[in-house]
């Protein structure tokens, strides 16, 4: 039934009309009943010289008054020369940016550290981000959009612990600086990022070496490292096979306690640690002495156990630690690795390159970088065996009868 003052459709008729097919309400509103009898409102229209029509929402949903309020704003956007449809869309990307823009700074960090957690070496490096986040960044700005973080906000963060826990502070201010990156190439933000650090931060922060020193780990003096070896042979345990094993092929904690079986080539005496495990993420070449052989294979090697030094699982993080504090509690595992480089310097005449290659150090000088492409594998056994024979020697060989010799000045 149609209203007979005006020839156009009546709220009865749209519930009564079942018949599949298009009905006519005037100035290019129709209902449009499918063959599965539901109901829909379109707008017709001509443009360009062609016909276009446009969805105006569902009966359910859209009333009669409503669907002829929409008709009307889309004939007004034609008499203007705006086409309906065109306009709405625009519309609809607006509202999607204004909704994305309105992300939080916590929502964009649990996004990023859940992208990115797959690359991650270390299964606890993403609960180490959310954690410093968490404590530092989220209770200042963690709920403001994220588009809204600027540079003073980000300073209302940094500056409380900038003297006080300079390294953390240096984490915090990167692991922002990198959400907000992240951020602005999803489209939630835009402009620079307030954390970068060169030209911006660094005039508004003093640098963190200046603030406070960098504090080394502390290492055991190598006159004294032959001493140590003797008492740590006397050692019983997984633990002090690890650390022994650790000082002569001068590996950091996580690669040695998670040597794999597979990474001994016991034929051409050489540990292969894989770049997943390596800090510079590439592959190392470790040549082993016959003391690190020997500890090697006098392992029990249980089937169901990949790991070197394990029982059962890997060797826990904290067993050498513990063992150190036995023993040195002034000094700690990672230290040997500037025993070694000190030994290196005063009592061999080894390059430094060769030095830095063992240590698995990244060449920092690209154009140098670029020309040193190969491990020094050969001259870096020869290095290795002495260091394995120094630390074999009986302490009263270390004492004041050995001339050390320096290097020359370059």
């Amino acid at each position: 039934m149609r209203d007979s003052n005006s020839n156009r459709l009546t709220v009865l008729n749209v519930k009564r009309l079942n018949r599949p097919g298009r009905y006519a309400d005037g100035g290019g509103l129709y209902l449009q009943i499918s063959r599965w009898r539901t109901k829909a409102w379109i707008f017709r229209f001509k443009r360009d010289g062609g016909e276009r029509q446009m969805g105006l929402g569902p009966v359910h949903t859209v009333h009669l008054v409503d669907a002829r309020e929409r008709a009307r704003q889309a004939r007004r956007l034609l008499l203007d020369g705006i086409d309906p449809i065109t306009a709405r869309g625009e519309q609809n990307a607006q509202r999607r940016l204004a909704a994305a823009r309105s992300k939080t700074f916590s929502e964009c960090a649990e996004s990023f550290v859940t992208a990115q957690a797959a690359g991650w070496r270390n299964a606890k490096h993403a609960e180490q981000w959310r954690a410093t986040l968490a404590t530092y960044a989220y209770p200042i700005f963690g709920e403001l959009p994220v588009a809204a973080i600027d540079t003073a906000i980000v300073l209302k963060a940094l500056e409380p612990i900038w003297t006080d826990k300079t390294e953390t502070a240096g984490r915090v201010r990167g692991r922002i600086e990198r959400v907000l990156d992240w951020a602005k190439v999803r489209g939630f933000r835009g402009g620079e990022n307030p954390a970068r650090w060169k030209g911006h931060l660094d005039k508004l922060l003093p640098a963190r070496a200046k603030v406070r020193p960098v504090k080394h780990h502390p290492a055991l003096p190598y006159e004294e490292l032959p001493t140590f070896m003797a008492e740590l042979r006397e050692r019983d345990g997984l633990g002090a096979r690890a650390l022994e094993f650790l000082i002569l092929t001068i590996g950091r904690t996580g690669e040695v306690i998670g040597a794999r079986w597979e990474e001994i080539d016991l034929g051409q005496k050489v540990w292969t640690v894989p770049a997943s495990r390596m800090k510079a993420g590439r592959e190392h070449r470790v040549p082993l002495s016959a003391r690190a052989i020997e500890i090697v294979t006098s392992l029990p090697r249980e089937g169901d156990n990949c790991f070197v030094f394990g029982s059962g699982g890997a060797l826990s993080n904290m067993a050498m630690l513990e063992l150190m504090k036995g023993m040195r509690p002034e000094c700690v595992p990672h230290g040997f690795r500037s025993t070694f480089r000190d030994w290196a310097a005063e009592r061999t005449n080894y390059p430094n390159h060769v030095v830095e290659k063992a240590l698995a150090h990244v060449v920092a000088d690209k154009v140098e970088a670029a020309y040193r492409r190969g491990d020094l594998f050969d001259k870096r056994r020869r290095l290795m065996t002495d260091w394995g024979r120094y630390c074999a020697q009986r302490p009263a060989a270390t004492g004041g009868t050995v001339t050390p010799l320096r290097r020359r000045a370059s």
